[in-house]
């Protein structure tokens, strides 16, 4: 970030503000959800599912934000982005039944996914290959340190404001710091002028990667936390505090797995992950150990940074700059395209069989993916 800074001070500075305002709002919205849901709404293990199914759909549609770009710029997206992501976790604040708790996830999950590749496709047309995963190693920092913020928040203020007070004030104040992005242009003279529509035969395994990081995410998010408040009765604060650790490991981390994927390169730090992300699934499976399956949960978290390797793939892959916006928007729909179905034949088949389920159908996942990772393959510099 810092050539950035130097080449594009009003650009750098968009992408810090907008990175922080957007990570902050979802990670309040986060470290709340599953508290909430089943302490004040009565939601269950297949209700859980269906409404985290449910949050992916503005996933599935990720491919639109390659058409919005087309009209609207990058960053005047990730503004509008904001605002939705604000009005939605405010509006959850009011819910009182599962179907209005959908509606208010679902505006929030449009806020969340239309910005991800606007963002990272800002950051891979602005910065040269060599830079690329120092940068957004280091955006994914900032996002864990606004998300330290958040769950700091979380858990000093849900016992004294509770969590409606906690839904309304953090939703309004997002939304609110969302709307004075619009009206500017924040140094969009030096983007590429044009943008393009195109999907091809060669980012194949880019594409396949994409669904099973998706796939193999959506178990994880949808049923560690389930787990741990479920059936080892956590409490909100404890929830919050282990968002409160991701956030300061991994403030620290991604920026170390973007200098690893600059020096050692994607096909070897996305190994190491996948193979680490066997351990962690067979923990949540098997070790019913609170302290171990909290470390572990901070584990994942760690890992999960990796798969900013597969948007440098494919910058690295890409025939031209102006299609990046459009697979990267592919990108998010091919991850949710799993993770419309993973949450809810994960919830039914732990109805079916019990907990351990859905993480070794984790486990296969990521065996899978293992397997694709060794055919990555970049043009020498």
């Amino acid at each position: 970030m810092s050539s950035l800074f130097k080449a594009n001070r009003g650009l750098a500075l968009y992408l810090v503000a907008s990175n922080f305002v957007l990570f902050f709002g979802f990670r309040v919205w986060q470290a709340l959800f599953n508290n909430f849901a089943v302490e004040e709404i009565g939601v269950g293990p297949a209700e859980i599912g269906a409404i985290h199914a449910i949050r992916e759909i503005p996933g599935l549609l990720g491919f639109v934000v390659g058409f919005l770009v087309l009209s609207l710029t990058e960053t005047r997206l990730m503004a509008l982005s904001i605002v939705a992501l604000g009005a939605g976790i405010a509006l959850t604040g009011w819910v009182h039944t599962i179907p209005a708790l959908l509606l208010g996830t679902l505006v929030m999950s449009v806020g969340f996914h239309f910005f991800g590749p606007a963002n990272s496709s800002v950051v891979l047309m602005a910065v040269d290959k060599g830079a690329a995963p120092r940068a957004l190693g280091q955006l994914r920092s900032l996002g864990a340190l606004s998300a330290l913020l958040a769950t700091a928040a979380v858990y000093l203020l849900a016992g004294r404001i509770g969590y409606r007070g906690l839904f309304w004030g953090v939703g309004g104040v997002v939304a609110l710091l969302g709307l004075p992005l619009l009206p500017f242009r924040f140094g969009e003279e030096h983007l590429p002028p044009a943008r393009r529509v195109k999907f091809r035969k060669r980012y194949w395994l880019y594409y396949a990667l994409s669904f099973l990081l998706g796939s193999r995410r959506h178990i994880f998010t949808t049923f560690a936390i389930f787990l741990l408040v479920r059936e080892h009765r956590i409490p909100v604060q404890t929830t919050a505090l282990l968002f409160l650790v991701n956030s300061l490991v991994n403030t620290y981390a991604y920026q170390g797995i973007g200098r690893l994927v600059a020096r050692f390169g994607e096909r070897w730090v996305l190994s190491a992950g996948f193979a680490l992300l066997v351990f962690v699934f067979l923990g949540y499976a098997y070790i019913p150990h609170l302290p171990l399956l909290y470390a572990l949960f901070v584990l994942d978290n760690v890992i999960f940074g990796t798969s900013l390797a597969a948007s440098t793939y494919l910058q690295k892959i890409a025939v031209s700059e102006e299609e990046l916006t459009s697979n990267l928007s592919l990108q998010q729909t091919l991850n949710h395209i799993s993770a419309i179905v993973v949450p809810v034949v994960g919830g039914a088949i732990w109805s079916l069989f019990g907990a351990r389920a859905p993480f070794l159908m984790g486990v296969g996942i990521v065996a899978v993916s293992l397997v694709l990772v060794q055919f990555m393959r970049v043009p020498p510099r």
